[in-house]
């Protein structure tokens, strides 16, 4: 349906026009005029009609600040991410987090604020910044155990979800994961279907919950089948760190024939610390790899690795927090993907 314009009585060139205009444009007082702008319900069929006219007629935008103190809303969520700044910029797991949130957000007036949470005094200005007021709700993406920012957060009574399991209990908030443990076992039962033997692992972080259930399902893998578990190191979650634990791991277990990885960038690493050392994969030791989120197709050879769908487990957050900022409730079930093996050249 088309809308007609109204008289505005503007001159052309002028500045943004007002919610004053808005209302001598449709005829009514300031005070309606704001409640349709601002969505409330006391409004008369007919009112509210002439002020979305003239909203039309005129390109009037609400100014936010303003909005803010009348409805108590910043129009702004915040995606915390307690990770050094070089982390997020060189792993792709937060790209696709950003793609992901920011795609729920379309069709919507929130924008959408980073927060990187460093350790130290970064840690208390991103905790004052979000109980201050300065955004609706939260998303938080990369959390580790007995990081101080998770109990500030769930005190401030915001809308709230994770993007992967809290590493501890926190009363029922809200997060949408990976069901890591079975991605471990499908890693580890794959590289036994293809006959290898000795099967170690790169595990990640042991105080996140991604590396410490995917370090289970690589156990329950192995242990099922008869086979020995001790072949473990840890790693960061960045190649370098994916090389150095590989190194260590083959010093300490030099007749392993597989190892699972339990992300791809440390897979990236430590396949380039077995080329470094003329150790052949697959031939020698057959390496998987976790995510796929673009690594393991641009490795030498392909990775072998579980997806993780990220993207969309990034939307269903924002989902999620969106259903929560209109009125739901603050818990509930968590949403659980459930991963796929794609197999490539590595194994």
């Amino acid at each position: 349906m088309s809308i007609d314009p109204v008289p505005t009585g503007r001159a052309p060139g002028r500045d943004a026009p007002t919610l004053d205009e808005v209302a001598r444009a449709a005829g009514v007082s300031r005070a309606t005029a704001s409640r349709v702008v601002n969505g409330e319900s006391r409004v008369s069929a007919a009112a509210r009609s002439a002020v979305e006219r003239a909203v039309v007629s005129l390109g009037y935008r609400p100014n936010r600040a303003a909005r803010a103190l009348v409805t108590g809303r910043t129009g702004s969520i915040a995606l915390i991410v307690p990770e050094p700044d070089e982390r997020v910029l060189s792993d792709p797991f937060f790209a696709g987090t950003l793609n992901g949130l920011s795609s729920a957000l379309v069709g919507t007036d929130v924008q959408l604020v980073l927060l990187l949470v460093r350790p130290g005094e970064a840690t208390w200005r991103a905790i004052d910044y979000v109980r201050g007021g300065h955004v609706d709700g939260a998303v938080v993406a990369s959390h580790r155990r007995r990081d101080v920012v998770d109990d500030h957060l769930v005190d401030a009574g915001l809308p709230l979800v994770f993007i992967g399991r809290p590493a501890e209990d926190l009363g029922g908030v809200q997060y949408v994961d990976v069901d890591n443990v079975e991605g471990g076992r499908i890693a580890a039962a794959h590289l036994l279907r293809r006959g290898r033997r000795r099967v170690g692992t790169l595990a990640g972080p042991a105080d996140m919950s991604a590396g410490a259930d995917r370090l289970l399902g690589w156990r329950r893998a192995l242990r099922s089948g008869g086979h020995v578990d001790d072949a473990v190191e840890h790693a960061d979650f960045t190649p370098a760190g994916g090389a150095a634990a590989a190194e260590r791991l083959l010093a300490a277990h030099p007749d392993l024939d597989a190892i699972f990885i339990a992300s791809d960038l440390m897979a990236s690493g430590a396949l380039g610390f077995l080329a470094s050392r003329g150790i052949a994969v697959p031939g020698r030791i057959a390496v998987v790899g976790y995510d796929d989120l673009g690594v393991a197709a641009s490795t030498s050879p392909a990775l072998t690795t579980v997806s993780s769908p990220v993207v969309e487990m990034a939307r269903t957050a924002g989902r999620l927090l969106l259903e929560q900022m209109a009125g739901g409730t603050l818990h509930g079930d968590p949403v659980i993907f459930t991963p796929t093996l794609v197999e490539r050249d590595s194994s």
